[in-house]
């Protein structure tokens, strides 16, 4: 009888033991599958954000060059001002640092303008792209069946990361 019941509790704990094996690989197969991508090489990297980017740059060109005209004229009315101060009478001088103030007035008013109208116009090319990347994660993400994807990391490894993929489609499709 002793060895009957040796017997048995031998085959629990060798059971018992089985089951633990197998426990790390019943977790692993009902484990979420996650994937990684680096947002900012979507907006630097896809065809789109370069068009945006060249775009931008298109739509700005004027601005760009009326705000590098406007800052040589400050600079130049600013020297010929720190010239001619010696030699200037009293109206003279506080009528031209009164201009050269107005005219930095007005300059640092356009250039804020200008950063503005910049910041939005880009927010606006990067939220389109960002539907378009998010339509193509959501794709991505049931036919492969991933269950999370994730945009920000401390770090994650290659293995899990799908920008390539997703560039490689935002790229087709346009």
């Amino acid at each position: 009888m002793k060895t009957a019941s040796a017997t048995l509790t031998k085959s629990l704990a060798v059971l018992a033991l089985g089951w633990c094996a197998l426990a790390p690989v019943q977790a692993q197969t009902s484990a979420s599958r996650i994937a990684w991508l680096s947002a900012e090489r979507i907006y630097n990297e896809s065809k789109l954000a370069k068009l945006a980017g060249e775009k931008l740059q298109e739509e700005f060109k004027s601005r760009e060059k009326a705000m590098q005209d406007m800052a040589a004229r400050l600079k130049s009315a600013s020297e010929k001002l720190e010239k001619d101060m010696p030699t200037l009478a009293e109206a003279d001088r506080v009528k031209r640092q009164r201009d050269v103030f107005e005219l930095d007035k007005e300059y640092q008013r356009r250039q804020r303008e200008f950063r503005e109208d910049l910041s939005q116009r880009t927010s606006e090319e990067r939220q389109a792209i960002s539907e378009k990347a998010t339509k193509i994660i959501k794709q991505m993400a049931s036919v492969e069946g991933f269950d999370i994807v994730l945009q920000d990391a401390v770090w994650a490894s290659p293995r899990i990361d799908i920008t390539d993929k997703v560039l490689a489609a935002l790229d087709k499709d346009k």
